[in-house]
């Protein structure tokens, strides 16, 4: 069964290696190349310009080329993984690896370089004749000392960031993990024990970095296959290693354990026995690394010392040290500030916001990832999960601020806070969007209440509005489930502490709540016992009440359920006093750039006037985000050439936007593609009053609007922001059951910011 079920695990990982292409890398273009006009501009003559440009100032490459934005993985394939030297072609796989990592966690261009040079000095003078074409160099996997080497060389004649990932990489997420651990155990830098196994670059480079962070020399004993690094060993012995010789007579591990507060292996399996942890220091910090089995097994050593603090290599046990959580985020600060090196300034600011991040409440992004995994700092979440959203905007800002504060960025930047949110804004897709709408809700403080307050995704984002908005989370659910739940996720709020509870089954306000449903529903075949049963159980028209009441200013529901639904309570609570539901707005962030539809919700087959409200709405919030509308009302017919029932309609509805001088772009009836291309749409008709690419389609029923919808999130890699419900001046938004946390957080931000009753 175990060979059968290694044989399958082997197979799919060639097969993921193999199809459908083979490799993980391709090179696109990112400029258009349609026609002679292209070429000419890309090739000779255009590019003579450039070329120029950067002869007469090199430093304008980083705005010609992809230099500013391009890394070579270079290796000799001398100790790749755990695989040892086998060679520079063999180690191609992990270098492709290595630049989907930077693509995918910083959106950092790579080249994998493999290289048939096992001399150090000559490898290195290869990898510095590279350096017109990079703008960072990663070395990976070559052996030791020859990666010291290799390094030195590199660093003192380039201009360029060098950084050799097996060194440095691990030593920054092992100090980063070594700072929380000793947070949660109570003790100091300046002050422990370390006994370390594996003389190797990563263990050198580890203990490097734990004495700039404050370890004291003389508590640092290292040990290797040779035993403890002592003055006068001549065997096995390098200047690296003999920086941490002890002029001790102790010759093995476990002579020199007792007492040690940390273990640090990067060594092999079985090295660290489970007798001398029970004589390391109490609440001991254990770092057994060694891939793919460490040197202890975590519920050996916590069979000795159950308080231990323990972190390893491995994905399948907490604490895992990943230098992904690193080598991505500083090589993105260091390239956006043209750094000539990475010191150690700069990979401190990258320990210190690693660490920091994970003593912050979890993001949702992260914990859908790591679902039903405890993501809450302490023993366990030393530091955070490599698909954290958050560690780009962190991480790399420090970065770059410790580059510019140190004197090595040749590329400075003006506005830190504005380059964070452009750093977050390539992470979140909508944040860049939404900034507008987040901009106009910080100048008010409104009350939303969510209908379904027990969800995981609502907790998170009421948590998040608390930390990023002024507006007032109210949450209607049980207050024991809402609390264990919060407590279950790693959120610091709590009920009726942090935000407002309203919970169904026993509420001071229920009989008030009640009596205000039946008063608006007693001629519409809602007895007292109906509206009874109906403020205990249906949480949509519990929130729609306390909106009617003026207890909240907006509603936002639907996380589960049916969207008409939920819309049919809306309707009769709400639905008042000139509001009515318009119809519903999507906005799908795509690679260029916001689309938006309705209506995918409300009218399944909409009349003129409606189609007429749903155009004016939409024109409406398309201006909240900070952009010019310009509407296309989508059919089959295209510009009167087919007399359609959907194109009569759309027609119609444009007689009636004339005929109210609409203050913006519209056009119709007319085919999506030629709502989409100006030149398609020029050809069939001449001076249509619709200029440039619509960013509005609305169409003549939800079918169509919703088919649209779900195909460019599903296939074209859409991100929504709503459905925002329009027609209901705000006061109530209705989403959808796949909505996550960070689209709650935006509808609101949405619903916090006041609009009239076509809004």
């Amino acid at each position: 069964m175990e060979d059968r079920r290694q044989d399958s695990a082997r197979q799919a990982a060639l097969d993921y290696h193999e199809f459908p292409r083979p490799g993980k890398l391709e090179i696109r273009a990112t400029k258009p190349m349609a026609n002679g006009r292209d070429l000419a501009r890309a090739y000779s003559p255009g590019v003579a310009e450039a070329c120029l440009e950067i002869k007469a100032d090199p430093s304008t490459a980083a705005r010609y080329t992809t230099k500013g934005n391009l890394v070579a993985v270079i290796s000799n394939g001398t100790a790749v993984l755990g695989l040892g030297n086998i060679g520079a072609l063999a180690s191609k796989p992990v270098m492709e690896g290595k630049a989907v990592l930077f693509k995918k966690f910083a959106n950092i261009d790579c080249f994998d370089i493999e290289v048939n040079e096992p001399d150090p000095v000559k490898l290195a003078e290869i990898v510095c004749a590279l350096e017109p074409t990079f703008g960072a160099v990663n070395l990976e996997d070559i052996k030791a000392p020859d990666c010291f080497i290799v390094e030195e060389i590199c660093r003192e004649r380039m201009n360029i960031p060098v950084f050799h990932d097996d060194q440095h990489g691990t030593a920054i997420v092992v100090g980063a993990a070594a700072t929380n651990a000793l947070r949660i155990a109570g003790k100091r830098f300046e002050d422990i024990k370390i006994v370390s196994t594996g003389g190797g670059a990563a263990g050198i480079a580890c203990l490097n970095m734990l004495l700039k962070l404050g370890v004291q020399r003389k508590n640092v004993w290292l040990c290797d296959i040779h035993g403890l690094v002592h003055e006068g060993r001549e065997i096995d012995m390098n200047p690296q290693k003999a920086a941490y010789a002890q002029p001790s007579d102790k010759r093995a591990l476990a002579e020199v354990i007792d007492g040690a507060d940390l273990f640090l292996g990067l060594s092999g399996p079985g090295v660290l026995t489970p007798e001398m942890v029970g004589r390391m220091a109490t609440r001991p910090i254990i770092f057994a690394l060694a891939n793919p089995n460490p040197e202890i097994d975590p519920e050996a050593a916590r069979a000795v010392a159950p308080d231990a603090i323990i972190a390893t290599g491995r994905s399948d046990f907490p604490n895992q040290v990943n230098n992904v959580l690193c080598f991505p985020f500083i090589f993105r600060g260091a390239l956006d500030v043209g750094a000539t090196t990475i010191n150690d300034e700069m990979k401190i600011a990258c320990i210190e916001g690693i660490a920091a991040l994970a003593r912050a409440t979890t993001a949702a992004e992260a914990a859908a990832a790591y679902r039903g995994e405890t993501l809450t700092f302490g023993a366990d979440y030393l530091i955070p999960k490599p698909f954290d959203p958050r560690l780009m905007g962190v991480v790399s800002s420090a970065v770059a601020r410790a580059a510019m504060e140190t004197g090595v960025a040749t590329r400075p930047l003006e506005d830190m806070a504005a380059y964070k949110q452009k750093l977050d804004s390539s992470v979140f897709r909508s944040a860049m969007i939404m900034r507008p709408v987040f901009e106009a809700a910080a100048t008010t403080e409104r009350r939303i209440v969510f209908a379904e307050g027990e969800d995981e995704r609502v907790l998170r984002a009421a948590n998040a509005m608390l930390e990023e908005t002024t507006d007032v989370p109210i949450l209607i659910g049980r207050p024991e489930v809402i609390a264990m739940r919060a407590e279950r996720a790693g959120l610091p709020i709590r009920p009726d502490v942090d935000f407002q509870i309203v919970n169904p089954e026993n509420d001071p306000r229920y009989r008030d709540y009640w009596e205000t449903y039946h008063g608006l529903m007693a001629r519409r075949g809602v007895s007292p016992d109906i509206a009874r049963a109906i403020m205990r159980t249906n949480t949509t028209a519990i929130g729609a009440v306390m909106v009617h009441r003026d207890e909240a200013d907006s509603l936002i529901c639907g996380t589960f359920g049916q969207y008409s639904w939920h819309l049919q309570y809306v309707r009769q609570v709400l639905a008042r006093d000139g509001l009515h539901p318009v119809g519903a707005l999507s906005m799908i962030i795509l690679e260029d750039g916001p689309l938006f539809i309705a209506d995918t919700q409300c009218h399944n087959d909409p009349t003129p006037q409606q189609v007429m409200e749903t155009v004016v709405g939409a024109a409406r919030h398309v201006r909240r985000f900070g952009l010019t509308p310009k509407i296309a009302l989508c059919s089959h017919s295209q510009f009167g050439n087919t007399d359609s029932y959907s194109g009569r309609k759309m027609r119609d509805a444009l007689a009636m936007l004339d005929a109210r001088e609409a203050d913006f772009m519209y056009d119709g009836e007319m085919h999506v593609d030629a709502a989409l291309d100006p030149d398609l749409r020029e050809r069939i008709f001449p001076g249509s009053r619709l200029q440039g690419v619509a960013n509005v389609l609305v169409f003549a029923g939800t079918d169509a609007a919703s088919g649209v919808r779900n195909a460019l999130k599903m296939r074209a890699g859409g991100l929504e922001v709503g459905p925002i419900l329009m027609g209901m001046g705000n006061r109530a938004h209705i989403v959808t059951p796949s909505i996550t946390t960070r689209g709650l957080l935006n509808m609101s931000v949405l619903a916090g910011t006041p609009v009239n009753h076509y809004g």
